[in-house]
């Protein structure tokens, strides 16, 4: 089978989030706790990253900071108001991308049309993108804020395969969750390639049509 298009997911499958996550808990740290003599450093760290993740999806990330700053008190407390725009502002340049990964982008895209299907808002979304020049790399860029529907939502699919004018049978789809990700690219008839770091045990009933640890994997699709 000749595949025409490869459609990649965003966090945590094109951007390490956690990477993000760690960068910007140090951004935090220099910026509100600097006069702190003694602080946990790494104990802070785990529970700025399970706040995270309970608030994982929603846009609004205020109580992810308010929970960090309540846990441990600075005199430099950022006010309440103040947190999205102080997260929409810095949490996008925490995001990067490595040379392997612009290789297999750039070999892919000479055999097939590429794009990112990305839940999210369109501020913070793009950001991301343009600042790691992943724009570079692709054709389209469909974001949930902007197509008025999200991953598993099959539209948000078929919005792809319209705007690159391929059929679901000639496309691929690679990302990390398997319910948003490859369940609903399969309601859309299109095949999902579960990328999975790592190596978690599928505990679902869904079953992606490959499953790949790094993407260099990906080359046997176009060979």
């Amino acid at each position: 089978m000749s595949y025409k298009a490869m459609l990649f997911d965003l966090d945590d499958t094109l951007l390490d989030r956690d990477r993000a996550v760690e960068e910007i808990f140090y951004v935090i740290l220099e910026k509100f706790y600097k006069d702190v003599k003694y602080f946990p450093k790494n104990d802070m760290l785990q529970k700025f990253k399970e706040y995270d993740k309970r608030d994982y999806g929603y846009g609004d990330k205020t109580n992810v900071l308010e929970a960090l700053f309540d846990e441990y008190p600075t005199n430099d407390r950022l006010p309440r108001k103040d947190i999205q725009d102080f997260w929409n502002s810095y949490f996008p340049n925490c995001f990067s991308i490595n040379q392997d990964l612009i290789n297999i982008l750039n070999t892919i895209k000479q055999q097939a049309k590429a794009a990112i299907i990305t839940n999210g808002t369109i501020q913070r979304q793009t950001a991301k993108i343009i600042n790691t020049n992943l724009n570079s790399y692709f054709d389209i860029v469909i974001i949930s804020e902007e197509a008025g529907f999200s991953k598993p939502d099959k539209r948000i699919f078929d919005l792809a395969l319209n705007k690159l004018n391929v059929r679901p049978e000639e496309a691929l789809f690679v990302g990390d969750d398997l319910e948003k990700d490859i369940g609903g690219c399969q309601n859309a008839g299109i095949k999902g390639i579960w990328f999975n770091p790592n190596r978690i045990k599928n505990q679902t009933e869904i079953k992606p049509y490959d499953e790949i640890n790094s993407f260099d994997r990906l080359f046997s699709y176009f060979a």
